[in-house]
């Protein structure tokens, strides 16, 4: 068993999650690595660390992965439900496909990583649960309808389980970040909204290191187990809404 407790990351093969990723290993912790693309995770070469590849709407492969990384290193004491899709666009021309594709993986995936570990920290009366959101969880945007419903959804589930989950001191934190610089983008088919977010994007100067949300998130789960940050909402400054 390793000297600190075992973290999970969904979707962390790029992004937020590859921060995540890469913070936690430095820190000295063992990390389980879960996402679609397994090379990209493997090439990173963490030491101490499980890839697999994972589909998060497959709640039987999470639990599996899961499973394994704790026979090797003792149970998960974080687990970072970050894999997400952004298939922005007016919702009138909008295939409706790319909503059950955000409905699936930016909602059920969620609580399907959550199931994995939930009952264990009840067990153990300690753990933390990371839910990513997104600053589109808080406003709503144009082009974002949908996305904004799956975002929406964390937050309240997060209110929901934080409730169930205090008296077990089990933690609950929200990621909700504005801008960032991440493969995001590339999820976005429609060549209009696609335009319009690249140009936004501009004016605010660009958005802000992935790496800085994974040190947020670090730093949060470092406190005591009896100090909860509920909510870490980050955004370039130059971000305005």
């Amino acid at each position: 068993m390793a000297e600190k407790p075992l973290v999970a990351v969904t979707g962390a093969s790029s992004g937020i999650g590859e921060a995540t990723a890469r913070a936690f290993s430095a820190a000295g912790h063992p990390v389980l690595m879960m996402a679609r693309r397994i090379e990209r995770m493997e090439a990173m070469g963490l030491p101490d660390s499980l890839c697999r590849r994972v589909d998060v709407r497959d709640r039987a492969a999470i639990a599996a992965a899961v499973a394994e990384a704790e026979a090797a290193y003792g149970p998960v004491d974080m687990i970072f439900a970050n894999a997400g899709i952004a298939r922005l666009a007016g919702i009138e021309r909008q295939d409706p496909a790319e909503w059950d594709e955000m409905i699936d993986i930016n909602t059920k995936g969620v609580m399907n990583t959550v199931h994995a570990v939930m009952s264990g920290m009840i067990e153990r009366k300690r753990g933390t649960l990371v839910l990513m959101s997104s600053i589109a969880g808080r406003k709503v945007y144009p082009d974002h309808t949908v996305y904004c419903g799956t975002k929406f959804f964390v937050h309240a589930v997060a209110e929901g389980l934080r409730a169930h989950l205090a008296a077990h001191d089990v933690r609950v934190l929200v990621v909700s970040p504005g801008v960032i610089e991440t493969e995001v983008l590339d999820s976005v088919t429609d060549v209009q909204t696609l335009a319009d977010y690249k140009a936004n994007k501009v004016k605010m100067g660009g958005g802000i290191g992935a790496e800085i949300v994974a040190d947020l998130i670090l730093g949060a789960y470092r406190l005591p187990q009896n100090a909860l940050v509920q909510e870490i909402c980050m955004t370039p400054t130059r971000q305005s809404y």
